[in-house]
């Protein structure tokens, strides 16, 4: 699948290799001219969440810089630590009611492993950690958020960003980074790179 977000000349315009709507969001919000292309990795959750993260975003770039050779590429995969174990998207709605009602009173760590291939062939890769703190409720906030939010597509079958204050108190670190993709470092490397 391969979608033209905006415009530009080719070498201008990023490369975004991630089908989240939410990083096309917050890469759009930097106004930085991509093109979304999903990668054909699947993605693994070995060993340590953090280096797992990490392989995943640096397997999805390696493959996009082999489909788009010369091209500026960013790629990034999420990860939802609760109580020492990944968690990754749903299932379903029952999976996710279930995880949901887990989470009540509970922090959590999000971690996000990003890497970026820049104008001069260098990949830069991190993963950023943030933590969210979720209030004590039931399965009537549970079944109110589950009302207004799909929660299939979503690493812990929850967005911060949509309703999240029906089930999170608050947060510590990149607020951006528990929606997917930490824009304070992205924009670091994008300066860096000469595209912002």
């Amino acid at each position: 699948m391969k979608a033209r977000h905006m415009t530009d000349t080719d070498d201008l315009v990023l490369i975004l290799g991630s089908a989240s709507p939410r990083r096309a969001k917050i890469l759009a919000s930097l106004g930085v001219p991509f093109e979304v292309v999903v990668s054909g990795v699947q993605e693994t959750d070995d060993g340590d969440p953090g280096e797992a993260v990490r392989r995943n975003a640096l397997s999805k770039l390696q493959w996009c810089r082999q489909q788009h050779p010369g091209r500026r590429i960013l790629t990034a995969d999420t990860v939802v630590v609760s109580a020492g174990r990944p968690v990754g998207k749903p299932r379903d709605l029952a999976e996710a009611r279930r995880w949901l009602l887990s989470f009540a009173g509970q922090d959590q760590e999000v971690l996000t492993g990003m890497a970026y291939l820049d104008g001069r062939g260098s990949v830069r890769d991190d993963v950023v950690r943030s933590v969210v703190r979720f209030r004590t409720f039931g399965g009537e906030a549970v079944d109110a958020y589950l009302a207004r939010v799909d929660p299939l597509d979503k690493a812990g079958g929850y967005d911060i960003d949509q309703h999240g204050d029906l089930l999170i108190a608050g947060w510590e670190g990149s607020h951006t980074n528990i929606m997917g993709l930490p824009a304070e470092r992205l924009a670091e490397w994008l300066r860096e790179d000469g595209v912002l």
